[in-house]
């Protein structure tokens, strides 16, 4: 992708199910858990760049010293940085400590986070994971995860219904004061219980820490949320979960053993972590949690959907109202192109357009050129080329364009500035005959278009291409996501601009202020932003977005070529979210915000 999007959390968790001496013995060291959570960290550092966190619960600490501990830091190397914090530490290279923070390597609890911003928010305060401190270590909660919920209001009145007066307005900080909430409201269940049968002082402490039901939590919290999520969270008795969105919309990955649970939002994270094989790691289901008690039980519970007809036969049951609707970006750009099905998913992408480029060359492969935009679009390219292949054609390719290093355009302004920006991108001189092969170069999505004008377009000519064509292995983005992913305005769209270009080229206005008043007054109704894109085919918005992102004086012909909604069903078969493409939300605050972004686009638009 060459507008990198910042989208889609990474979380990891670690219980380890073994006293610490166990590891020092097999493995040669107490901080197993901690070095293989930096590891589960470091291995999705493609999710998150913005920031990094971890939290740890050492069951073992005594009254009176620190238990729950909290590192996080920004930028891109925050994760080496928290981890040099726990470091250095006092007394962190003991294996025992008098002082607090040093115990944090004998946490039998550990859970990391990676964080992209989807908000436009910023700064440490943001940085997962959060904490709720209290005297009593069961009402402790650290929470972290890979979520965007779309009704906040409305979770916001919630609790300030119930006289709450949170300090923060944001979906992190009003989720934990809700979880935060029903985790007290069963911690005082539990005391009251204890209470009956007698108990007193410490024990009724004990029998609190033994008895928390966490399924009791995330039942009367998560069934508020309208979003996509992957929620996990460490309570300082001892308690961890994950729990799921019961859409499927964000992923999660759990392997288990005598030794340890571990979660990660990505399979082959945890395959290279613990050396496992694909067989080895199970997909979180959606509406389903994850939950080891602190006596080390291991168990999986439907939160929502339980006992309704399912909508995939592939996954457990959910409500008819919870389809099944896995984010196919995942497969597309955002996950690591090293898990098993992945690779092939994206390879199936890339050949699947064959028939369209042959067309788009007119059958000249003898003359033309075929390459990639590095790097993401790699896999779907050797797809590409293995379709050709087994259409008989000894296919030519190049890699024609290279991303080199980031430039520091900070040091100028203006147009210097975005005079370097465009060269964030370098091409192979002499990779085509001028003026006489085509080049396909191949990408894995076209969103707002803008480095294509400003960048890859321009370069590209610089070779004398007889034609380029420009494929993407996705189809058009035609809405924004609510989800996770940073691309919450319509105007930000190639596509949606097209559109909106053709509309008024054909004088269809009546048509958009009718679209407005529905989105306006009817916006949970339906996502009544898709009769923007109805009068015109795809051919007639490709032709509208060459025209508009082609750059002045640019010589060469462009022709674009998108992948088809059925041709991503067909290649991502177990991954149904399609939104972006069809406008066809999983979630009512889905269908909502799409319809509100376009009130926001016509009222700006007018003023």
């Amino acid at each position: 992708m060459v507008e990198q999007l910042k989208h889609e959390c990474g979380v990891a968790m670690i219980r380890l199910l073994k006293p610490l001496s166990y590891y020092e013995q097999k493995y040669g060291t107490r901080h197993y858990g901690l070095s293989k959570l930096y590891l589960l960290m470091e291995k999705q550092h493609n999710r998150g760049q913005e920031g990094a966190g971890l939290a740890c619960v050492n069951m073992d600490a005594p009254v009176g010293t620190e238990y729950m501990f909290r590192e996080r830091a920004e930028g891109k190397d925050a994760i080496t940085e928290i981890f040099r914090k726990v470091k250095a530490y006092p007394n962190a290279q003991t294996s025992t400590s008098s002082e607090g923070l040093g115990e944090v390597f004998n946490s039998q609890l550990l859970m990391g986070h990676l964080r992209y911003s989807t908000t436009g928010k910023s700064g440490l305060t943001y940085v997962h994971p959060f904490l709720r401190r209290n005297n009593w270590r069961a009402k402790n909660l650290a929470l972290c995860g890979n979520f965007n919920m779309t009704n906040i209001d409305e979770v916001f009145q919630l609790l300030t219904a119930q006289g709450q007066s949170p300090r923060i307005f944001g979906d992190s900080y009003i989720t934990l004061e809700l979880m935060g909430h029903r985790l007290d409201r069963e911690v005082e269940r539990l005391f009251a219980e204890a209470k009956e049968k007698g108990l007193e002082g410490t024990a009724i402490t004990d029998y609190i820490d033994d008895n928390v039901q966490m399924a009791n939590v995330l039942k009367t919290t998560m069934p508020h949320f309208d979003g996509g999520y992957v929620m996990c969270g460490l309570t300082g008795s001892g308690e961890m979960f994950a729990v799921r969105d019961p859409w499927g919309i964000r992923p999660a990955y759990y392997y288990r053993s005598d030794e340890i649970v571990a979660l990660a939002s990505e399979r082959p994270v945890l395959q290279t972590t613990f050396d496992l094989q694909y067989e080895d790691i199970h997909e979180l289901q959606p509406g389903e949690a994850l939950i080891v008690h602190r006596n080390g039980d291991f168990k999986l519970e439907q939160i929502l959907g339980e006992g309704a007809a399912a909508a995939n036969s592939q996954f457990p049951a959910i409500d008819s109202q919870f389809k099944y609707s896995a984010c196919s970006f995942e497969r597309i750009y955002f996950s690591r192109g090293s898990d098993r099905d992945i690779y092939q998913e994206r390879k199936r992408l890339g050949e699947q357009l064959t028939p369209d480029i042959l067309r788009a060359i007119n059958g000249d492969v003898e003359r033309t050129v075929f390459s990639y935009i590095p790097n993401t679009a790699e896999v779907a390219y050797y797809g590409m080329t293995d379709g050709f292949r087994q259409l008989g054609y000894n296919v030519r390719t190049e890699k024609v364009v290279w991303k080199d290093i980031k430039l520091r355009t900070f040091i100028t302004e203006g147009a210097e500035r975005n005079d370097l920006a465009a060269h964030v991108y370098d091409i192979s001189y002499g990779s085509l005959v001028p003026y006489e092969d085509n080049l396909v170069i191949i990408d894995d999505s076209i969103v707002r278009g803008t480095t294509l004008k400003e960048s890859i377009f321009k370069i590209l000519d610089r070779l004398h291409p007889k034609k380029i064509v420009m494929v993407s292995s996705s189809p058009q983005i035609r809405y924004p996501d609510y989800y996770g992913i940073d691309m919450s305005r319509l105007e930000e769209l190639c596509a949606f601009r097209a559109a909106i270009a053709l509309i008024e080229e054909h004088g269809m206005w009546q048509l958009i202020s009718d679209t407005y008043l529905a989105c306006k007054n009817r916006p949970a109704e339906e996502n009544h932003v898709r009769r923007i894109y109805a009068p015109f085919t795809v051919g007639e918005i490709n032709r509208k977005i060459v025209e508009m992102l082609r750059p002045e004086g640019m010589q060469a012909p462009i022709e674009l070529v998108f992948q088809s909604i059925e041709g991503l069903h067909s290649a991502c078969p177990g991954h149904s979210g399609d939104w972006y493409f069809t406008g066809r939300y999983p979630t009512p605050g889905g269908v909502r915000k799409v319809n509100q972004a376009f009130v926001n686009y016509y009222e700006k638009m007018k003023k």
